[in-house]
C-alpha cells in the first residue's frame, strides 16, 4: 500500500524542484530611474555580439570591441552626477606566468588589451572593489553568454551607479578584459601590472559555463566569510552552493576562471559567478544574444548591482584582512534565500549531530544487555547487506554503461536526458530492491518484518553518521548534506517510533515517515537537478578518454543510493516487491533494446534547442628538421578531433574518407607526438580517435619566423639557447629535453619550467596588435656526450582569423559536415627543430 504513496511523494518533490528552478527566473519588477535596466543591457549585448567572433589579436577584439566599449563608457561619463568621478584607462600589458591548469603549462602574452574604468567618490577613494568580465570570445563563436552578457551587465551597472546622487564610500573598478579565453592572460596583466590593482580589496568575477539562465555562485574566498555574508545580505535572487565550489576546485571540471588569477597572483578574495543553463551550446556558434532571456539579464544585474553597492559602502572592505580567517558553509534554499555560517560552527554542529546519532544507536542496540550480542549481530548484518547492495548496484550499472559504450551507443541520453534515467536509474533501483528481496526471502526467512524494517533504518542511519564524521574530518564544507540526512530521519524516527511499534507500517505511518524525510529529500533532489544541469553538457566536451556513460551512470547510482537509503527498510515491511521489480526491469530492458538499436541519436540540430557534436579541424603543414637544420620529413593534412567519446563515428557516413585508415600517427621523437595542440589537452584525447586526412600544403600569407639568436656555454655543462619568434596572434611552443639533459631554467614565467603531463613542456603564446617579436631563452644542464642533440623544440602557428584562417580545402570539408555538428576550423603550421 505504501508504494504508490512513495511514488507520488517523489514525483511531488520533483515537481516542486522544477517549480523552484522556474521561480529563480521569475520576472523582476520593472526598472525605475535608479534601477538596473535589462533592456538597455540587452542593447549593449546585441551590439557587442554583432561585431562577430572576438579572438585575441583580431581587429574585432582589439579595435572594434574596444572602441565600442570606450564609446559607451564616454556616453555614461557625460550623464554621470557630480557625486562621482570616472577614470578610464586602456592597458596593453605584456607578461608571463605558469599555471597548473590542464596538467601544467606556461603562458606568455604581449600587448593584449584591457579596458579599465574606475568609478569613485569625487574626492577619491583609497580602497576599491573589482568587477571583472571579458569581451573576447573563442574562435568561430559570437560569445554572447561567454562573456559578452556579463560585460553588458557591467556597462549598465556602471551607468546606474554613475547616475546616483549618493556617493560611494569606496571605488568600484570595472575591468573589461580582452584575453580571458587565452587562459586568463588579461586578468594576470591587470592584477600584476596595473597601478589601480593595489587598491583592490575584493572582486566579483562574472563568467559562464552555459547560455543564460541563473548565475550560480560557485567559488568564494579563499576564506573571507564576510564576502559570502555580503552576497547573502545583498543579492535579490540568490543561487549559491558550497558543493559547487568544492566540486569545481577539485579539478573534476576541466575549466578555470579569472578567479584563480586574482586569488593566486593578487592575493585578493572574491566571488565567482557563472551562468550554468544550457551548456550544450557553450563555446559554439549557437551562443547568440537572442538565446539569453531578458529575465536572466535582469536577475544577474539586480544581484551584481546590489552586491557591488553593498561592498562599495561597507566598512569591512577597507579592513578585509581583519576578516580573512575561516571558511564558510553556504547554500541556497530553492533559490529563495541563502543559509551561511562559519565552517567551524558547521564542524561543531556536524560532530554533535553524529554524536547524538551514535548515542541513540548504541543505546538502542546495547539494551537490554542480555540481547546486546544478538542485536549487534543483526545490526552489523544489516549494515553489511546495505553496503553489499550498493556495491552490487554500482558494479551492475557500470557494466551496463561499459557495454553501451563498447557497442558504440555512448551519449544516447545527450539529447534525450530521460533515457539515462530509464536506463541507469531503473537498473539501479531494480538491483537494490532485488538484493534486499533475496536477503529477505532466503536469509531473513520467518523473521519479524517490523524488527527488520527498524534494523535496516538504523543501519542507514549508521552509514550516514559515519559519512558525516569522515567528511567533516576531511574539512569539506559539503558535510552539511550528511547532517540533513542524519538529523531529520533521526527526528522523524523518534516522533513516529511508537506508531510503528504499535500498528506497524500503516498508511498513516508511511505519510508521517515521508513528511519527516521531506527536507533532506527535497534538498537532495534540488541539488541533484543543479548538478545534472551542469554536468550533462560537459560530457559532450570532455574528450575521448572519458566514458561519459560510466560517469553519468555512476552519478545516477550514487543519487539512487542516497534517495533510497531510508526506503530500504520498506522492502522488509511490504509483503511483495514482485510488481515493482517487474515494472523496473521491463522499463530497463525496453530502454536498453532501444538504445542498442540506435533509435536515440545523441545530437540535435533543433533550431530552438540545439545539442551539437563538437569537432575541431586544423589544416596543418608539418616540417621536421634534423641537427643540421635539414628537413627530414614533411607532410600536410587536416587534423580532426571529436570532442567526445564517440569520436567521429557518426560523421563517417557523411564524410566517408574520414575513417579508420587515416588514424593520426604519433611521432615518438617529437614532443606532444608532433601534433599542433593549441593547449596541452593531449591527455583528454586518444590518438586512435584522431584523424589526419591528407591535404595540400598551406602557405600562410603571414608565415612564422623562427630564429636562433645565440648558443652560449654558461658553464661546463650548462647551455643557454636564445630564440626570436614572430608570427600570428596565437602560437604554441613545445620543448622536450633529450635523455640526460634537464631544462633547468628559462626566461618565461617565474623562471622555473613547469612540465605538462607526460614530461614535455608547453608554452601558450598570444599577442594583440603591433606586438614586437617574441624573445626567450632556455637553459639546459647537459651530459658530456650528446651526439643526438640536447633538446627538441617545436613551434606551431595558429591562424584563428583573417585571410589565413581557412584554406579552400578546409572550407570544402566543413561544408560537408552534418548540421548537428559544431565544426570549428583553422589553419596551422608546425616546425620541429633539434639543437
Amino acid at each position: 500500500r505504501g508504494a504508490p504513496l512513495v511514488l507520488l511523494y517523489l514525483l511531488g518533490l520533483r515537481a516542486l524542484v522544477h517549480v523552484s528552478h522556474r521561480q529563480l527566473l521569475r520576472q523582476p519588477p520593472a526598472a525605475g530611474p535608479r534601477d538596473f535596466s535589462a533592456p538597455r543591457a540587452r542593447g549593449y549585448l546585441d551590439n557587442i555580439t554583432a561585431i562577430g567572433p572576438r579572438t585575441v589579436g583580431s581587429p574585432e577584439n582589439e579595435v572594434l570591441a574596444v572602441n565600442y566599449l570606450l564609446e559607451q563608457i564616454r556616453a555614461i561619463e557625460k550623464e554621470s552626477t557630480n557625486a562621482h568621478k570616472i577614470s578610464v584607462d586602456v592597458q596593453r600589458p605584456t607578461g608571463s606566468f605558469s599555471i597548473d591548469f590542464l596538467g601544467g603549462f606556461t603562458s606568455y602574452y604581449a600587448n593584449i588589451t584591457n579596458v579599465v574604468v574606475k568609478l569613485e567618490p569625487r574626492n577619491g577613494a583609497e580602497h576599491a572593489v573589482l568587477s571583472n568580465c571579458h569581451f573576447d570570445s573563442v574562435p568561430n563563436t559570437p560569445g554572447a553568454s561567454d562573456d559578452a552578457v556579463s560585460c553588458a551587465v557591467m556597462l549598465e551597472i556602471l551607468n546606474t551607479l554613475s547616475k546616483s546622487s549618493e556617493p560611494l564610500q569606496h571605488a568600484v573598478i570595472f575591468l573589461f578584459n580582452g584575453a580571458e579565453e587565452n587562459i586568463l592572460q588579461a586578468s594576470h596583466g591587470f592584477i600584476t601590472q596595473h597601478e589601480w590593482a593595489k587598491s583592490i580589496r575584493a572582486f566579483i568575477n562574472l563568467e559562464a559555463a552555459g547560455v543564460g539562465g541563473k548565475e550560480l555562485v560557485f567559488q568564494t574566498g579563499p576564506e573571507n566569510p564576510w564576502l559570502v555574508q555580503a552576497y547573502v545580505l545583498a543579492a535579490k535572487h540568490p543561487f549559491a552552493s558550497v558543493v559547487a565550489q568544492e566540486i569545481f576546485q577539485s579539478g573534476i571540471i576541466p575549466a578555470d576562471t579569472d578567479f584563480r588569477i586574482y586569488r593566486d597572483f593578487g592575493n585578493v578574495p572574491g566571488i565567482d559567478l557563472a551562468f550554468i543553463e544550457n551548456g550544450y551550446i557553450y563555446h559554439t556558434k549557437y551562443d547568440t544574444s537572442d538565446r539569453i532571456l531578458t529575465d536572466s539579464i535582469q536577475r544577474a544585474g539586480d544581484n551584481i548591482l546590489a552586491v557591488l553597492k553593498y561592498l562599495a559602502t561597507s566598512d569591512k572592505l577597507a579592513k578585509s584582512f581583519e576578516y580573512r580567517h575561516g571558511n564558510v558553509v553556504f547554500f541556497d534554499v530553492l533559490g529563495l534565500f541563502v543559509l551561511a555560517y562559519p565552517a567551524r560552527v558547521g564542524t561543531i554542529m556536524n560532530y554533535i549531530t553524529a554524536a547524538i546519532a551514535f548515542l541513540y544507536l548504541s543505546k538502542k542496540i546495547l539494551q537490554p544487555k542480555t540481547r546486546a550480542i544478538h542485536n549487534l549481530k543483526k545490526f552489523f548484518t544489516a549494515f553489511g547487506l546495505t553496503l553489499i547492495s550498493w556495491i552490487c548496484t554500482l558494479v551492475t550499472v557500470l557494466i551496463v554503461a561499459v557495454f553501451v559504450s563498447v557497442i558504440g551507443r555512448s551519449l544516447s541520453w545527450y539529447t534525450h536526458f530521460y533515457v539515462s534515467v530509464f536506463l541507469y536509474g531503473t537498473a539501479a533501483a531494480a538491483e537494490l530492491i532485488l538484493v534486499h528481496t533475496l536477503a529477505k526471502k532466503f536469509f531473513y526467512k520467518n523473521m519479524n518484518e517490523q524488527y527488520l524494517g527498524d534494523t535496516f533504518f538504523d543501519a542507514s542511519l549508521m552509514i550516514w553518521s559515519i559519512a558525516l564524521s569522515v567528511i567533516t574530518l576531511m574539512g569539506l564544507c559539503s558535510a552539511f548534506i550528511c547532517t540533513l540526512w542524519v538529523a531529520f530521519p533521526l527526528l522523524a524516527k523518534l516522533m513516529i517510533h511508537r506508531e510503528f511499534i504499535q500498528k506497524g507500517a500503516t498508511v498513516k505511518f508511511v505519510m508521517m515517515y515521508m513528511l519527516g524525510m521531506f527536507v533532506p529529500y527535497l534538498y537532495m533532489m534540488y541539488l541533484s537537478w543543479t548538478v545534472f544541469e551542469m554536468f550533462t553538457p560537459i560530457m559532450g566536451r570532455s574528450g575521448s578518454e572519458i566514458l561519459p556513460d560510466v560517469v553519468l551512470a555512476g552519478f545516477i547510482v550514487v543519487i539512487t543510493m542516497i534517495l533510497s537509503s531510508y526506503f530500504i527498510n520498506f522492502i522488509y515491511l511490504v509483503k511483495s516487491t514482485k510488481t515493482t521489480l517487474i515494472t523496473l526491469t521491463t522499463v530497463f530492458v525496453v530502454t536498453l533494446i532501444l538504445v542498442c538499436s540506435g533509435i536515440f541519436f545523441p545530437y540535435s540540430s533543433d533550431a530552438a534547442n540545439p545539442k551539437p557534436k563538437r569537432v575541431f579541424l586544423q589544416h596543418t603543414s608539418r616540417r621536421f628538421h634534423d641537427l643540421d637544420g635539414n628537413v627530414i620529413k614533411s607532410d600536410s593534412g587536416i587534423w580532426i578531433n571529436g570532442f567526445d567519446y564517440n569520436g567521429i563515428s557518426h560523421i563517417t557516413p557523411h564524410v566517408p574518407e574520414i575513417n579508420d585508415t587515416i588514424r593520426t600517427p604519433c611521432e615518438e621523437q617529437a614532443p606532444f607526438c608532433g601534433l599542433p595542440w593549441i593547449l596541452p589537452v593531449h591527455f583528454m584525447f586518444r590518438l586512435v580517435k584522431n584523424w589526419y586526412l591528407p591535404a595540400p600544403e598551406i602557405f600562410p600569407r603571414s608565415p612564422i619566423l623562427f630564429k636562433v639568436l645565440s648558443k652560449e656555454l654558461i658553464s661546463r655543462n650548462i647551455v643557454r639557447l636564445s630564440f626570436e619568434v614572430s608570427g600570428p596572434s596565437h602560437m604554441s611552443l613545445y620543448v622536450r629535453p633529450h635523455e640526460g639533459s634537464v631544462l633547468s631554467t628559462w626566461s618565461l614565467g617565474d623562471g622555473m619550467p613547469v612540465a605538462s603531463l607526460g614530461g614535455d613542456y608547453f608554452v601558450f603564446y598570444s599577442h594583440g596588435l603591433q606586438a614586437t617579436p617574441w624573445h626567450f631563452w632556455v637553459e639546459l644542464t647537459v651530459p658530456e656526450k650528446h651526439s643526438d642533440g640536447i633538446v627538441s623544440l617545436a613551434v606551431a602557428a595558429h591562424y584563428f582569423f583573417g585571410e589565413d584562417q581557412k584554406s579552400p580545402q578546409l572550407y570544402a570539408l566543413l561544408d560537408r559536415f552534418p548540421n548537428w555538428t559544431f565544426s570549428s576550423g583553422w589553419s596551422c603550421t608546425y616546425d620541429l627543430f633539434v639543437f
